[in-house]
């Protein structure tokens, strides 16, 4: 799809490649994702489980600020994980406002059960282009959101 905005060359070129990007990410996002909903995890709660088997306890904010995403999603986001036992919440002995939210047992199993697919669904999508030409997509998403 492209943009069918009357405006000048500049911004009909921003636009075009806006939409595009926007429809990749989206498109992409969605393949790789198929496993979590058939368990019941949406993909900030598998971010969240995800973040923490690969770099352990968090704050509440560390994830938010790592996933990008705002402090009362992700509160709402760790409340779901708890209810269905998957995290559990402790508190800071330095700190008693803060609480670092820790991977259960059945949570480590799920994640480990998700994410080597979500990993072969990511190399799948990605497949079409070479080893090369996803390094330079790597680069320049880093350059584009640098800014």
């Amino acid at each position: 799809m492209t943009t069918y905005y009357k405006g000048n060359k500049k911004e009909k070129i921003a636009l075009d490649t806006w939409i595009k990007f926007l429809r990749a990410r989206e498109t992409v996002w969605h393949r790789a994702n198929p496993s979590m909903t058939t368990e019941g995890v949406t993909p900030t709660q598998f971010a969240v489980l995800e973040a923490l088997l690969h770099l352990g306890p968090l704050s509440q904010k560390d994830i938010s600020e790592k996933l990008l995403v705002s402090a009362g999603n992700i509160v709402m986001v760790i409340d779901n994980l708890e209810r269905n036992e998957l995290v559990i919440r402790k508190p800071n002995p330095n700190d008693r406002r803060v609480y670092f939210i820790t991977v259960t047992r059945r949570g480590e199993g799920l994640i480990n059960r998700l994410f080597p697919i979500h990993v072969k669904a990511i190399i799948d999508n990605l497949s079409v282009l070479n080893e090369n030409e996803q390094q330079e997509l790597g680069r320049l998403c880093k350059k584009l959101g640098m800014g």
